[in-house]
Formats: structure tokens, C-alpha cells, sequence
């Protein structure tokens, strides 16, 4: 899939509890591609420096080799941990207070779009095919729908082709 490889798909550590896949963050994709200037841009939205700005996803083992101060601190990942599980989807409270009142109306509207999905195929396929197949549907769902260049969740332009993307996917910021 243009983007994004089998191994990030199926990268645990991308997997974020609270459904906001990864491997489509904007910080992830530029500590991954080492774009400094799309660092620069992520870091100009969530007031940090472009050094940084550098992610390889939120779940990864302890201690992590780079994880954003955000994710860091993330009380969501902190309660799937206590838990005892990897993600929300598994969780029978959810939706909780956590994400009904989660800060970033966009980041909201994900997890509330992405977790049923999430459950509904892992009853469908197991919890490791079903997970991967999740981490699928997310990055199949990030591209242009007209040049079909990959993008990156919050993405209010496609940059290959210039075209506003914003509402085919996630709305405005």
C-alpha cells in the first residue's frame, strides 16, 4: 500500500489504545521519513521544537526510543496499561469520560469513528489478524481521493496534488 509498508502495519507499537492509529500521525510519519521540515510543521501545531518533534509510536516497549512528551503523558495509554489490555476497543467502558472528553475535537471524532471498527473485526478475524487488518483499514482510509498520495490524520490538503482533503476525512482542526 502506498505509504505505509506490512511491517508498520503490523507494528504493535503503532497501535495506539485509544484508536488514533500511528503509523497516519503526522509526527510518526515525519520521525520516520526524518523530514525535517515536516517535523517543523507538526511542531509549530503542537508547540514543540522540530528535535523534538519525533515519535515511533506510543505503545512501544519500555523504555521507548522515541516518544513524543504528548504520548508520553497520555492518560489513555496510562488506563489501557493498568488495565491490563493494549487498547480501548477491549475495554467495556468505553466510550469514558477520557475520550468523550478528550481535548482535540479531531482526535475525538477518530477514536470515536475507529474503535468500532477496531472491535468489529477483531470478533471477525481474532485479535491479531483482526488489530493488523484494523492498522489496515486506518492507512487504506488516509489517501487522496484524487491522486491517491498517502496523508496523515488532521491532513487539511493532500501534498502531492493540493487538493483541501479535510472533509473527506476528519474535518477541519
Amino acid at each position: 500500500m502506498r505509504g505505509w509498508n506490512e511491517d508498520e502495519i503490523r507494528d504493535r507499537a503503532l497501535m495506539a489504545p485509544c484508536g488514533l492509529y500511528c503509523g497516519v500521525c503526522g509526527v510518526y510519519i515525519a520521525t520516520r521519513d526524518d523530514n525535517l521540515k515536516f517535523k517543523t510543521v507538526m511542531g509549530n501545531l503542537y508547540g514543540t521544537r522540530p528535535e523534538d518533534t519525533e515519535c515511533l509510536g506510543c505503545m512501544q516497549p519500555d523504555p521507548p526510543e522515541k516518544l513524543y512528551g504528548y504520548c508520553a503523558m497520555c492518560t489513555i495509554r496510562d488506563c489501557v496499561r493498568e488495565k491490563g489490555f493494549y487498547s480501548c476497543h477491549q475495554c467495556p467502558d468505553w466510550p469514558c469520560d477520557q475520550i468523550s472528553n478528550f481535548g482535540l475535537a479531531t482526535g475525538r471524532r477518530v477514536m470515536q469513528q475507529t474503535i468500532p471498527v477496531w472491535r468489529e473485526l477483531v470478533k471477525q478475524l481474532g485479535d491479531e489478524e483482526g488489530s493488523v487488518e484494523w492498522a489496515r483499514s486506518v492507512c487504506e482510509r488516509y489517501h487522496c481521493p484524487d491522486c491517491g498520495g498517502p496523508l496523515f490524520r488532521g491532513a487539511q490538503t493532500c501534498r502531492a496534488c493540493g487538493r483541501a482533503v479535510a472533509d473527506d476525512l476528519d474535518g477541519s482542526l
